[in-house]
């Protein structure tokens, strides 16, 4: 199953718990994968695309960590 709904950086925010301010920084900072789509400017990620890297970030606490 392939959730193909795209995601701003307020929704990535909503998903981590944190504020879209700080999804940004990250995505400054290269820590954020390159976005799937961009329209008008704005970059958009799938939610498939987001959750693959939650799952991949350093000190994720999620299931399946060791």
């Amino acid at each position: 199953m392939t959730d193909r709904s795209l995601w701003s950086y307020k929704d990535i925010a909503a998903h981590i718990k944190v504020q879209p301010d700080t999804v940004r920084s990250y995505r400054k900072h290269g820590l954020l994968p390159p976005p799937d789509h961009v329209e008008a400017g704005k970059p958009y990620w799938y939610a498939d695309t987001v959750r693959a890297w939650v799952a991949s970030r350093p000190g994720n606490r999620g299931r399946g960590g060791g």
